[in-house]
């Protein structure tokens, strides 16, 4: 690999390049990704997003608006209609203020 690449070795012994500064291991991520569930819609680093701050049910993320939730690092656009159909399924919506 490139030097742009450097091999990585995450804390469990997996080694993988990433040219990003994410230090998110791959083989790790594959592991830790629900089958299930409300956070199984979601990629690698929306679902990270979410868990920083403990949201892990169409609930917990009712209770923040749509603003600070687009507002976390990883969570992108495409993440929005999935987001909004786990609240509305719900019968939730994002916190107005």
């Amino acid at each position: 690999m490139s030097a742009a690449q450097p091999l990585r070795t995450c804390p469990n012994g997996h080694q993988y390049y990433k040219s990003s500064d994410c230090h998110a291991c791959p083989q790790c991520e594959a592991e830790a990704r629900p089958s299930d569930g409300f956070l199984a819609a979601f990629s690698g680093p929306a679902r990270r997003a979410l868990q920083s701050l403990g949201i892990d049910t169409p609930g917990k993320l009712s209770k923040y608006t749509q603003k600070e939730i687009m507002s976390l690092h990883g969570m992108g656009p495409a993440s929005l209609p999935k987001l909004r159909a786990a609240l509305q399924e719900k019968g939730l919506d994002f916190k107005k203020r």
